[in-house]
């Protein structure tokens, strides 16, 4: 069976990599990059950190308004389903890649599977939720990281070719945090040590096209006792520049970072301050409190555990949340048992295979 991943954005390499190695036994699988995140840091070394194969395809889509880009990618991803004609096409998460891709493969009638189906902020101003939605509506098989997904898929009436399986981060993050352990030196490169510094990251247009929002937060970081390290996504760091806001002395911006770095940082951080949905999930898996700076979230689970506390951009709330004490108690198993991967394979098997 030929299957076609369509990948374009850093959670996408993450949570392909643990998938890629299941399909390789019985699948042949082609990896289609659409060159969403195309910067080194963004794109090409979560391949070589991932020891995920290099793209077959990289169609060199690059930042663009929404219906500009996704038109662009669109256009690319049905020439090469016309081309390589595959059983299926394999789609993840929430971004412009994901809907451009499930979109021309319906629009070709090749089956689509959704990884991360079912999830919801039920928020309608923001584009991941739009693509999620359209991409749930259209896909063949929905893989499912937690309960709630299957549950909000149900109330939209969409039961068929529902699987819960768990969550392919929690795969990559059990795979890959020994690796960190061995590989990084970020701690010693940056001057820091474990459980001295808070780790932000910010890069949701709601807060970055926003100049109350980003300075708002900025505010916020630069109120607390610690030192904070943000890894500067691009579009965070010329929003800052256009705005012309300062940074106090304890906010510390860096360049992004590599996905084995990202780890160490997370896992080594006071705490974490972000609007990642994926940073949100990596918190809770090594027991990090988390500050989202979101008035929503996918991963509602992480909230009503107490691990996860939403702040918006409200500089108060943001320094109130970081100061709140560490939850106590056990963490439940949310996200599976580390082996969505395999599952999700052997569902494709039982559905397409036999």
């Amino acid at each position: 069976m030929k299957l076609i991943t369509i990948l374009g954005a850093r959670p996408q390499f993450i949570k392909a990599a643990p998938v890629s190695r299941a399909l390789k036994e019985d699948f042949q699988e082609i990896l289609l990059h659409t060159g969403q995140h195309y910067d080194f840091e963004m794109s090409k070394i979560f391949f070589d950190e991932l020891e995920l194969k290099h793209p077959d395809v990289n169609l060199g889509i690059q930042s663009s308004n929404h219906g500009e880009q996704t038109g662009l990618m669109l256009a690319g991803i049905e020439r090469v389903l016309l081309d390589e004609r595959p059983d299926a096409v394999l789609v993840y998460g929430d971004t412009n890649s994901t809907l451009a891709g499930a979109l021309a493969a319906v629009k070709l009638q090749i089956p689509v599977f959704h990884v991360e189906a079912g999830l919801r902020s039920f928020n309608m101003t923001m584009p991941e939720e739009i693509n999620r939605i359209l991409t749930d509506r259209v896909s063949e098989l929905l893989f499912c990281p937690t309960l709630t997904a299957v549950d909000n898929l149900r109330a939209e009436g969409i039961e068929e070719g529902v699987f819960l399986t768990g969550d392919v981060m929690y795969d990559a993050v059990i795979h890959n945090s020994g690796l960190a352990d061995k590989k990084t030196e970020v701690l010693e490169n940056l001057a820091v040590s474990s459980g001295d510094f808070y780790l932000a990251t910010i890069h949701r247009p709601v807060n970055t096209e926003s100049q109350k929002n980003l300075e708002g937060i900025i505010t916020g970081l630069g109120s607390l006792d610690s030192v904070v390290i943000i890894p500067l996504h691009p579009r965070t760091r010329i929003a800052i520049d256009r705005f012309e806001i300062q940074l106090a002395d304890n906010i510390r911006p860096v360049d992004p970072v590599g996905y084995l770095d990202m780890l160490t940082l997370e896992k080594n951080a006071l705490k974490i301050i972000t609007d990642s949905g994926g940073i949100q999930k990596e918190a809770y898996f090594f027991g990090v409190p988390c500050i989202t700076l979101r008035d929503e979230t996918e991963w509602v689970e992480t909230i009503e555990t107490g691990w996860n506390r939403l702040t918006g951009a409200d500089p108060d709330r943001i320094i109130e949340a970081v100061k709140s004490p560490k939850p106590s108690g056990e963490r439940p198993q949310l996200f599976g048992d580390g082996k969505a991967a395999e599952k999700i394979v052997e569902f494709i098997k039982q559905e397409y295979l036999q």
